[in-house]
C-alpha cells in the first residue's frame, strides 16, 4: 500500500478553536473598555466626596482624619474592599440593574469642632458638594469640546458623560436625610438640639455612654470620642 495521506483535521479544529480564543479575548476586551470610564469616574467621585470631608473637618478644628491620611486624593486611602470592589463587581458580574457600593467612612469627632452645630453640616455637605463641582466641571469640559471644531474621541466623551450622572447621582443620594447618609446631619445642624441627637447623634450618644462607663471604671478625664462617620 502506499502512503497514507492523513487529513489536516487537527490543524483546522487547531484554527477554529484559536479563533474562538481571539473572538472569546476580544470580547472580554471590548467589556472592560466599555466599563473602564465608569471605574475611573467612580474612583474619582468617591476619593473627592471622601478627602472634601476630611478636609472640612481639618478646617473646622478637627484633624482625626487628616492624621490618618484621609485628605488625600489617593483613592486607596479611601477603598472599602466589599463596598467599593468586591459588591460592585459581583452586581456588575450578574448584570444587576444597578450597582450599589460604598468607600470607608472618614471618622470626625465632632466634639473637636469649633462650632459642633454648625460645622457638621459643613463637614457632611462637603463630599455632595465635591460631587457637584465634578459634575459641573465635566459637564463645562464636555459643552467646550462638542462645540469644537474637533469632535472628541468617544473615549473622553464618554467618561465625561458618567462622571456627570455619576457624580450628579452620588451627591443627590447622599443628600437623603436618612442617617448614616450625609443629608441626616446636614438636616440634623437645622433642628434643635435634642432631634439632632436623634437624627445624627445616635452614635455620638451610645459612645458618650461608653465614655462615661470607662471614666467611672478608670477614674481618668478624658474628652468624649463622638466620632462619627461620614
Amino acid at each position: 500500500m502506499g502512503n497514507l495521506i492523513q487529513p489536516e483535521w487537527p490543524g483546522a479544529c487547531y484554527r477554529v478553536q484559536n479563533r474562538r480564543l481571539l473572538s472569546l479575548n476580544l470580547h472580554s476586551l471590548q467589556a472592560v473598555l466599555s466599563v473602564a470610564p465608569f471605574i475611573l469616574v467612580a474612583l474619582f467621585a468617591i476619593t473627592f466626596h471622601e478627602a472634601a470631608h476630611a478636609i472640612t473637618a481639618a478646617a473646622c478644628g478637627d484633624d482625626t482624619a487628616k492624621n490618618l491620611g484621609r485628605a488625600s486624593l489617593n483613592p486607596l486611602r479611601h477603598i472599602d474592599l466589599i463596598g467599593t470592589i468586591l459588591l460592585p463587581a459581583f452586581l456588575y458580574a450578574i448584570h444587576a440593574p444597578f450597582l450599589f457600593g460604598w468607600a470607608k467612612p472618614v471618622p470626625v469627632n465632632w466634639s473637636n469642632l469649633r462650632h459642633w452645630r454648625r460645622d457638621m453640616v459643613l463637614v457632611a455637605a462637603a463630599g455632595p458638594l465635591a460631587n457637584f463641582v465634578l459634575a459641573a466641571l465635566s459637564f463645562g469640559v464636555l459643552f467646550v469640546l462638542l462645540a469644537s471644531a474637533v469632535s472628541p474621541p468617544a473615549w473622553l466623551r464618554d467618561t465625561l458623560a458618567a462622571s456627570i450622572v455619576l457624580n450628579v447621582l452620588l451627591g443627590v443620594f447622599n443628600l437623603i436625610p436618612i442617617p448614616p447618609l450625609d443629608g441626616s446631619k446636614v438636616l440634623a445642624g437645622f433642628l434643635p438640639e435634642k432631634w439632632a441627637l436623634r437624627i445624627a447623634g445616635l452614635r455620638m450618644r451610645r459612645q458618650a455612654v461608653k465614655w462615661h462607663t470607662q471614666a467611672l471604671k478608670e477614674c481618668v478625664p478624658t474628652k468624649p470620642p463622638a466620632d462619627l462617620g461620614v
